[in-house]
């Protein structure tokens, strides 16, 4: 359970910054733990999209059938690409509400 806690907080921070990276405009005086909440919010509505538009096709491999958070073998760069662009809009949308933008 901490784990789970701590790779969230991290990967959601991670995400966050990257999604924060490729938003258009000027997102520089965005809080960090708005950031990161706008990456947790990115890795896991990005996960629910991807596997429900693309994931769930996936066939068995590694001796079990594809789920949601192990859809492929190795590391889901497509997913992680979904999580992304999900989190700029997270950041967009929460900049947008919190009135965040550089006049």
């Amino acid at each position: 359970m901490l784990w789970t806690i701590i790779v969230t907080l991290v990967g959601g921070t991670i995400i966050g910054l990257i999604g924060k990276a490729v938003a258009p405009g000027d997102r520089t005086r965005f809080p960090l733990w708005l950031t990161t909440a706008c990456g947790i919010v990115g890795m896991l509505v990005g996960s629910y999209l991807y596997w429900v538009v693309v994931g769930n096709n996936n066939g068995n491999f590694d001796k079990h059938p594809a789920e949601m958070t192990n859809a492929t073998n190795g590391i889901d760069w497509i997913r992680h690409l979904w999580q992304v662009a999900v989190a700029a809009i997270a950041v967009i949308a929460g900049s947008i509400l919190t009135g965040r933008r550089k006049s």
